[in-house]
C-alpha cells in the first residue's frame, strides 16, 4: 500500500531582505506513478482542482496540503474526492536512532535498472500503481526524490522500498518538510522489522540533510502500519489530500466492498468480475462460492473452479495415482511409484532403489499429511499412518530432488509460473526454534489473510532433527533453518515469480497434462532442476489453483476471460484467438 507523504499548508514569505528563495509557484512533482500537487504553492482552489484534472492515464495524482478541501471539492463535486487517510507527522529535532541493525538485509540507495525493476515488481504486489523503469533511472542523483530499497544479504533479492521527497529541494519550502511515499515490503520476505528499518533509513538521511521533519499519510483502517508509524514516534496532525477519480482510486470513494467476507482466491475474482461490469453474487463467503452473470450467460464457481471443469477432470485430479497415469499417457514425466498397501520388503526395496521417498495421500490439498525426503522403513510406516488421517489410499512416490514449480493453466495456456520454496527461519541467539516458527507464521498468516500458517506438528519436528535441532533449542544468530519439507503456501511456503524465464518444455509438460486431463483451470505442479532447464518431473494437478497467489500476473483476468470471452475487447478476443496453446499469457 502507498505511504503518502504530506506537508501542512503554510504562507509564502514576503520578498525582500535576505530571505531565502521564494517557494516556487503552482507546483507539482512528477512521481512517475502520478503527481504530488503541493496545494500551498496554488494562489487559488480553482488552481488546485484544474491540475487534478490535468491528471494522465494510469496515473494517480494527489493534491497534497489543501487548505480547504471542501471547497476544492466544490470546484469539480462530479471528479475528485477526499482521501480516506490520517496524516502523520515525525519531529526530526527529536527523532533519535536505533541502535539495533538489521538482521539478514541491508538497507541502501537505488543503483541500477534491476533495482528498478525490482522495485516494480514490489509495486504490483502490492497493488501500486507501476512506474517506468526509466524514469527511476532518470531519477536516481535526483535532489527532491531519493529511493532506498533493502536487500537480502544472501540472495540480493530486493525485499522492500521507500520513496522520500525533500520539500526545500523540490519547491523551497521555507518550512524544510520532507515526506514519505510508496513504502512496500515483499509479502514473502522471511526477516522481520524491513518497514521499519525503511523508515528509520529515510528519517535520518532527511534529518542530515536539514529537514525538519518526515510526514505521511495512510488509509484510516490499515492499523498495522498505523502502529508502526506511532512506534516509531509519528503523530497524527490534522491535514488533508485530494485525488481525482479513477479507475485506481476506485475502492476509496465507492464505498466497502460487500465481498469482504471472501477468501483471497475468491475476492480476486469477484473484484475482476466487477470491474468488467459482470454482476457477482456471493452465494458463500465462506466456502468461495460465487454467481458470476453477464448477459445472459451464469456461471457458478468456488474459487477458480468452475462449471466448466467436468466432475470427470476434477475426479482425475482428486486422486493422485489416476493423475499420473492419466499425464503419463500422454508423455509426461511421472517418478515411479507404489501404493503404500505393499508389504515391508517391497516398500524396503523402493527406498533403496531411490534413496528418499515421498509419503502423500492419494486424495487431499493444501499439502496435508505429505512428507518429504524418508530414508528408512520405521519413517515411512509412521508417515503412512499421519497421511491416512487424511485419506486411507497413501502412495509412496520416488523423491525427485528440484526445486517445487508451479505453473497456472487457463484455457490451455500458460498464465502463471512460480517457484515455491519451504518456510524457513533465521536464528537470532536468543529464541528458540518454537518460537521463531511461531513469530514467522504469525507474520505469513498477516501477509496471505490467514491463508498460509506453519503447523508445529511432526513433520516439522522431524524436519528440524534432520538438521540436528529440537524444536526447544535455540538457534545460533543469522543461521537459517529449513522447518518444513514441503513448498505448499497453506503450510507457510512462499511463492516467487518466474513467469518469463520458464523452459518451453516445462511450458509444454503443463499444457500436455492439462489437456490430457481436459480441464480448462489448472494449477501443474513440476519438480525441477532450474526453470531455466527441460529437466522436470510432474507431481500432480491442482483442480482449484490459488489466483491470487500468483499477483501481478493476470491470473484472475484470463479466469473471467475463459468464463465471458464476451467481456473482452473484441482486438484482446482476436489477438488471444490467434495465438497457439503454448504461448503464455
Amino acid at each position: 500500500m502507498r505511504e503518502q507523504g504530506l506537508k501542512p499548508p503554510i504562507k509564502k514569505p514576503a520578498s525582500g531582505g535576505d530571505q531565502q528563495p521564494a517557494m516556487r509557484e503552482n507546483y507539482s512533482l512528477d512521481c512517475g506513478w502520478g503527481r504530488l500537487v503541493f496545494s500551498q504553492t496554488y494562489e487559488t482552489n480553482a488552481g488546485i482542482a484544474g491540475a487534478l484534472r490535468d491528471e494522465k492515464a494510469d496515473r494517480r495524482d494527489i493534491a497534497v496540503y489543501v487548505r480547504d478541501p471542501h471547497v476544492v471539492l466544490a470546484e469539480a463535486p462530479q471528479e475528485i474526492f477526499l482521501d480516506p487517510s490520517h496524516t502523520y507527522r515525525l519531529d526530526l529535532s527529536d527523532y533519535r536512532a536505533t541502535k539495533r541493525r538489521p538482521k539478514g538485509f541491508f538497507i541502501r540507495r537505488l543503483t541500477s535498472q534491476e533495482d528498478a525493476l525490482a522495485i516494480n515488481y514490489l509495486y504490483a504486489s502490492r497493488a501500486m500503481v507501476e512506474i517506468p523503469p526509466d524514469f527511476f533511472w532518470a531519477k536516481r542523483d535526483a535532489r527532491a526524490l531519493t529511493y532506498f530499497v533493502a536487500e537480502d544479504e544472501q540472495t540480493g533479492a530486493i525485499l522492500g522500498t521507500v520513496t522520500g521527497v525533500d520539500h526545500h529541494h523540490a519547491f523551497n519550502d521555507p518550512e524544510r518538510g520532507s515526506s514519505l511515499w510508496c513504502l512496500a515490503v515483499d509479502p514473502q520476505a522471511r526477516h522481520p522489522g524491513i518497514g521499519e528499518a525503511l523508515v528509520r533509513r529515510l528519517a535520518e538521511f532527511q534529518a542530515t540533510r536539514g529537514s525538519s521533519f518526515l510526514d505521511l499519510s495512510v488509509l484510516h483502517d490499515n492499523s498495522s502500519a498505523i502502529s508502526l508509524y506511532e512506534k516509531l514516534g509519528f503523530k497524527r496532525v490534522p491535514f488533508f489530500s485530494v485525488k481525482r477519480k479513477n479507475p485506481i482510486n476506485e475502492k476509496l470513494f465507492t464505498g466497502p466492498e460487500s465481498d469482504t467476507g471472501l477468501n483471497p482466491y475468491a475476492r480476486i475474482i469477484a473484484k475482476e468480475a466487477r470491474r468488467r461490469g459482470i454482476h457477482v453474487e456471493v452465494l458463500d463467503a465462506e466456502a468461495g462460492f460465487l454467481r458470476l452473470t453477464h448477459g445472459g450467460s451464469t456461471i457458478r464457481c468456488r474459487e477458480s473452479l468452475s462449471e466448466l471443469t467436468t466432475a470427470v477432470a476434477m475426479s482425475i485430479c482428486d486422486d493422485k495415482s489416476v493423475t499420473r497415469r492419466t499425464v503419463s499417457q500422454a508423455g509426461v514425466v511421472v517418478p515411479e511409484q507404489i501404493a503404500a498397501e505393499r508389504d515391508d520388503s517391497e516398500i524396503s526395496a523402493f527406498i533403496e532403489e531411490h534413496g528418499a521417498v515421498v509419503v502423500k495421500p492419494s486424495r487431499g490439498e493444501q499439502g496435508r499429511g505429505i512428507s518429504v525426503g524418508l530414508t528408512t522403513l520405521e519413517e515411512v510406516r509412521n508417515a503412512v499412518k499421519q497421511a491416512r488421517e487424511v485419506s486411507n489410499e497413501v502412495l509412496v512416490e520416488q523423491m525427485v530432488e528440484g526445486l517445487d514449480l508451479r505453473l497456472i493453466v487457463i484455457n490451455y495456456r500458460v498464465v502463471a509460473c512460480a517457484i515455491r520454496k519451504p518456510p524457513g527461519i533465521m536464528g537470532d541467539g536468543k529464541r528458540t526454534i518454537r518460537e521463531l516458527i511461531t513469530s514467522l507464521s504469525r507474520r505469513r498468516a498477516a501477509a496471505t489473510d490467514g491463508e498460509s500458517s506453519i503447523p508445529i506438528d511432526g513433520e516439522t519436528e522431524r524436519t528440524a532433527a534432520l538438521n540436528g535441532y529440537s524444536l526447544d533449542d535455540v538457534l545460533p544468530d543469522a543461521e537459517e533453518l529449513l522447518v518444513r519439507k514441503t513448498a505448499n503456501l497453506h503450510t507457510g511456503g512462499t511463492i516467487h515469480d518466474v513467469t518469463a524465464e520458464v523452459h518451453p518444455v516445462l511450458i509444454d509438460a503443463a499444457v500436455k497434462a492439462a489437456r490430457a486431463i481436459d480441464i480448462p483451470v489448472t494449477g501443474i505442479d513440476l519438480m525441477v532442476k532450474s526453470p531455466h532447464l527441460p529437466d522436470y518431473a510432474f507431481i500432480e494437478a491442482n483442480e482449484r489453483p490459488g489466483l491470487a497467489n500468483h499477483e501481478p500476473q493476470p491470473t484472475a483476468e484470463r479466469f473471467i476471460d475463459l468464463l465471458f470471452p464476451l467481456s473482452m475487447p473484441a482486438s484482446v478476443r482476436h489477438a488471444i484467438k490467434d495465438k497457439t496453446p503454448r504461448t503464455t499469457a
